[in-house]
């Protein structure tokens, strides 16, 4: 099972009310990660730019914080994606939007165009913390695809890093697959039955995955495989917010075509509303 360690970790910063806790949440996951961080600001280079970055970074610095400061003018979704590519960033972090008077958080038009063009992983941040909040519980997709293995493997890895004690599973199961209408008892009986079928079918497919995930992974760490039914990308998110988990961990959505803009796609889902901090392995 191949595993893509997040080597370099990168980050767009602005001079927004969230500088200090973005800047100050990239800079612990560099660390943790033991990933060299790139910092991307789209603007013209300044020595007061770079002396504020710098006094920000500093207790990260004194702690040996690998770093590199990008100054790059142009449109923000270009300059923070080629810049991605040149410094060969494998995950880029980029902060949601809070709507006005909700505790509701949703990707903004900047964030969710390089969403949709990024090359490398992504992790998106709710609330970003000068404090550290630790990363307890992490529920990932466990869905039919061929990328599940790798993004399965990839919540290990980060659970690894992060300490965090419990990992879930969750498989959601599309309705259509208890073609079933339930009018009587025997009906009934039937769909349960065909439930608990599909349910036992998709555990077993994910026991499998888990048993090739390197046991230094998966050590010290809670494992639980939940089979959900319900429309997919809106399920997981829904059980992500009501396991109050600390982050969701997802595939990628493979190559966006014109219908998947017209109908979208799961990720889509996760995006319009944010349960919690969202990491989408490439």
């Amino acid at each position: 099972m191949s595993l893509k360690p997040f080597k370099t970790i990168g980050i767009g910063v602005t001079f927004s009310p969230n500088l200090k806790a973005n800047i100050y949440e990239a800079s612990r996951l560099s660390l943790m990660f033991r990933s060299k961080l790139i910092l991307i600001h789209v603007g013209e280079k300044s020595s007061e730019k770079e002396i504020q970055f710098q006094s920000i970074l500093e207790p990260f610095i004194k702690e040996g914080l690998n770093y590199e400061i990008v100054f790059k003018s142009g449109n923000p979704v270009e300059v923070i994606l080629s810049t991605s590519e040149e410094k060969k960033v494998d995950l880029l972090i980029l902060g949601a939007l809070q709507r006005e008077n909700f505790l509701k958080y949703y990707v903004g038009s900047i964030a969710r165009k390089i969403t949709r063009q990024a090359k490398c992983s992504l992790l998106l941040l709710i609330n970003p913390s000068i404090e550290r909040i630790a990363c307890q519980h992490i529920v990932v997709n466990g869905l039919k695809d061929p990328k599940t293995k790798e993004t399965i493997a990839s919540a290990f890895y980060v659970a690894s890093h992060l300490k965090s004690n419990r990992v879930t599973i969750v498989e959601e199961i599309k309705q259509e697959e208890i073609a079933v209408t339930v009018e009587d008892d025997k009906s009934l009986r039937k769909a349960t039955i065909l439930k608990e079928r599909i349910k036992l079918r998709e555990t077993s497919r994910i026991n499998a995955i888990v048993a090739h995930i390197p046991k230094a992974l998966t050590k010290n760490i809670s494992i639980k495989s939940q089979p959900i039914f319900g429309k997919q990308g809106y399920s997981i998110g829904h059980y992500a917010q009501i396991a109050r988990a600390d982050l969701l961990v997802m595939n990628a959505p493979s190559k966006m075509t014109f219908w998947d803009r017209l109908f979208p796609h799961d990720i889509e889902h996760i995006l319009t509303e944010l349960p919690t901090d969202v990491l989408i392995i490439q």
